[in-house]
């Protein structure tokens, strides 16, 4: 069963300063996700957990245009006071704020051209991944995608014999993997509401993740 709010919240205020240490198994993911998202002409981002900033300094650093922004939330007072601090510089451009919990993205319809989420959605429950799918669909606008990455099931033997221990160690006990557990994007893709632009599965360091870029099939 997947960890209530309070429990997450909790265990990220203790262990978001160690968070970047993640970035052996993270970063290759990450970087696959950056280099399918197009955000060469992006305007307006929302993160869906933004963690420690660290993926939302590299965008609006490198990859963002100048006039582009950036909204992060995060369920963690200590993530989001290293992400504050780290994306200082950029001024009005960031904005991250405290999120209470829950699935809700706090933006209007059709209001942003990407969303992003790293390794945030396989902290819920299958019916919270499916409501972020849908908040995803009705904020981003005409072109706008949805990028996410999670762990995942792995394809060769020893990526599958460590996403089956993670998984067994999460059923022993959730709060041993932070919450986390390997999960399948794919089938929260309803046909008729998503394109699928890309995906694809890699294991670095023998950990299993899934990468998914899609875009909102709109009527019309």
């Amino acid at each position: 069963m997947a960890l209530d709010s309070p429990k997450v919240k909790k265990y990220y205020d203790r262990f978001g300063s160690k968070q970047d240490s993640q970035g052996f198994y993270e970063d290759a993911p990450i970087e696959h996700l950056v280099a399918h998202a197009d955000f060469a002409s992006v305007k307006r981002v929302f993160e869906f957990g933004c963690g420690t900033g660290k993926l939302a300094q590299r965008l609006l650093g490198e990859y963002l245009p100048a006039e582009a922004s950036y909204r992060g939330v995060d369920v963690s007072d200590t993530m989001v006071a290293i992400a504050k601090e780290r994306l200082a510089s950029f001024g009005a451009r960031a904005e991250v704020t405290k999120s209470e919990g829950g699935t809700k993205i706090p933006l209007g319809n059709l209001s942003v051209d990407r969303v992003l989420s790293a390794y945030v959605l396989d902290l819920l429950p299958e019916e919270g991944i499916t409501e972020v799918f849908a908040e995803a669909r009705r904020v981003l606008a005409p072109g706008g995608r949805f990028c996410c990455v999670s762990l995942g099931s792995g394809r060769s033997l020893g990526s599958k014999i460590v996403g089956g221990l993670w998984s067994a160690v999460y059923h022993v006990s959730p709060m041993l993997v932070g919450g986390c557990r390997p999960i399948s994007l794919s089938r929260h893709i309803i046909s008729g509401e998503w394109r699928v632009l890309f995906q694809e599965t890699l294991s670095p360091y023998g950990v299993p993740s899934q990468v998914l870029v899609v875009e909102p099939v709109r009527e019309g």
